[in-house]
């Protein structure tokens, strides 16, 4: 039962940490209370998940010495911190610092600590625990569109930072507490999948050139989630011609599907294996791609497309975690994950970038073009082999 506590903490924790999806609820009411530019509030979210990404290294390295529950502790305090500083912002780099940087170093220095906690807990169903542990993160904007989108139009959109950094505050810390690595003792636990001479340092990942290959296609996935995500209602408005209240739905229609896509697809990814997975997962983002660039967007198809959109990109943030403790092993998942996870916080960059220089539709087409390379990719890459003599060497220092 201990293991299945570590999950609850998990849920919990990424259930306040996944509500910072639901940004595109801002978008408007920011712009209207302070006349600030889209593409100024949109770059709020950029700048959150690239220091969300960047503080993964330091919680990963981090918990991966002292164990996950004081990590996971500071990061909620400093979420909430972040959110609440956030209320008393009156200028866009205000609320860069504060929600951006203070909040996203919060978010970053939590959601490692429950990832690699539970991956350790459950070695045999690595893609299905991994699925589970994030899934929370993908149903947190639907969780809290509602309670969000209720404070946006009860008490404007200041207060609504406030209250959500009392509430994620509270919530998070409650949750880390739940959280703790597994005995040291290997016989306490089922046996590790992968050998012990097969644990990799982040230095010795850096060597391999699997690692390349992994962060590229990661960055590659993530950029096309994150390009739909971030610009959810808009995509909805100028493409569906829909009104902002109906394309709005977007966002909880994204998380259920996000949510569904991490556990679905990391199970699916324990039975056929990881690049299976993948290539499954690039090729359904291809083909929505390119529909959203040259077909048609009525609400239906908006909506439909949006969805695979969404429950593809809960298979990333699924199935790389497993990937990276298959190739690389979990003596250091937390490091070595940290560093993987820097291709998400660049991807925060690179999708709403490239929207702001080309239409959507080119944007889309760009996205289908590089998430069939990395279906190609997926299909070739193998797991890396330390050299005979390594091994060697490391079986006799220990």
């Amino acid at each position: 039962m201990r293991r299945w506590l570590v999950v609850l903490g998990a849920v919990i924790i990424q259930l306040n940490l996944g509500a910072v999806y639901a940004w595109s609820l801002f978008n408007q009411p920011l712009m209207d209370e302070f006349g600030w530019y889209r593409e100024e509030v949109v770059f709020t979210f950029s700048i959150t998940i690239a220091t969300f990404a960047m503080f993964t290294i330091v919680a990963g390295r981090l918990q991966d010495k002292i164990g996950p529950r004081w990590v996971a502790t500071i990061g909620g305090l400093l979420l909430g911190i972040g959110l609440i500083l956030a209320s008393q912002a009156t200028t866009i780099y205000q609320l860069y610092f504060f929600y951006g940087i203070i909040g996203g170093a919060g978010i970053g220095m939590t959601y490692v600590c429950p990832l690699s906690a539970c991956v350790k807990w459950f070695p045999e169903k690595r893609g299905l625990i991994s699925g589970i542990a994030v899934a929370g993160f993908g149903l947190g904007g639907l969780v809290f569109q509602p309670v969000i989108s209720s404070f946006l139009a009860g008490v404007g959109v200041s207060s609504t930072f406030l209250y959500l950094g009392i509430i994620y505050l509270f919530f998070v810390v409650l949750g880390a507490q739940l959280l703790k690595n597994p005995p040291q003792n290997k016989e306490e636990i089922q046996t590790d999948v992968t050998d012990a001479s097969q644990d990799y340092s982040p230095k010795e990942m850096f060597k391999t050139r699997q690692f390349y290959f992994l962060w590229s296609i990661f960055l590659f996935g993530s950029m096309s989630g994150l390009m739909v995500i971030s610009y959810a209602v808009d995509i909805g408005v100028d493409l569906a011609s829909l009104d902002i209240e109906t394309a709005a739905n977007a966002v909880m229609v994204i998380a259920l599907f996000n949510a569904a896509g991490r556990i679905v697809l990391g199970k699916i990814s324990d039975s056929i294996g990881r690049s299976n997975t993948l290539m499954v997962i690039y090729g359904l983002t291809t083909l929505v791609m390119v529909y959203m660039s040259t077909g048609i967007l009525s609400y239906a198809t908006f909506m439909v497309a949006v969805s695979v959109i969404g429950f593809c990109f809960g298979g990333f943030l699924a199935v790389f975690p497993s990937i990276t403790a298959d190739y690389y092993g979990t003596k250091n998942m937390g490091s070595n994950y940290g560093i993987m996870y820097q291709a998400y916080g660049l991807s925060a960059f690179a999708g709403p970038f490239i929207i702001n220089l080309i239409p959507f539709q080119q944007a889309f087409l760009l996205s289908a073009l590089v998430c069939g390379v990395s279906m190609v990719i997926a299909k070739v890459i193998t797991v890396p082999q330390k050299s005979t003599t390594t091994n060697i060497l490391e079986r006799k220092a220990s």
